[in-house]
């Protein structure tokens, strides 16, 4: 992990990058560090992610809710001012959110499975 000096982050500075979901669509603000990436992610009303992950993540509803499904069809719903966190490989998940959410979702190599 690398050092990273003392910043602020404006994200009204950050574009907003689409990625579209099986249904509906993601808006990404994205701040890259060598082993760190912070975003605040946003979906639309009825977004279903197209692709199971794998990543780590830690991931904070700042608005509205989602659910997360697991593979195993397992589903957890997270609402505003809850967190979720998973390491690499430990789930494969994919996020639903019927009415939009937005979610600060954090991930890197610190989250690699050891």
């Amino acid at each position: 992990m690398s050092n990273i000096p003392f910043q602020t982050i404006d994200w009204n500075l950050i574009e907003k990058v689409e990625y579209k979901g099986e249904t509906g669509i993601a808006l990404w603000q994205t701040v890259q560090f060598q082993d760190l990436r912070v975003r605040i992610v946003e979906y639309s009303k009825g977004y279903l992610a197209d692709h199971w992950c794998q990543k780590g993540h830690i991931v904070h509803c700042l608005e509205g809710e989602f659910i997360s499904e697991l593979i195993t069809g397992e589903k957890i719903k997270l609402s505003s001012g809850e967190t979720y966190v998973v390491s690499d490989e430990l789930s494969s998940h994919r996020s639903f959110s019927e009415n939009g959410v937005k979610l600060l979702i954090i991930d890197g190599d610190f989250l690699k499975k050891s």
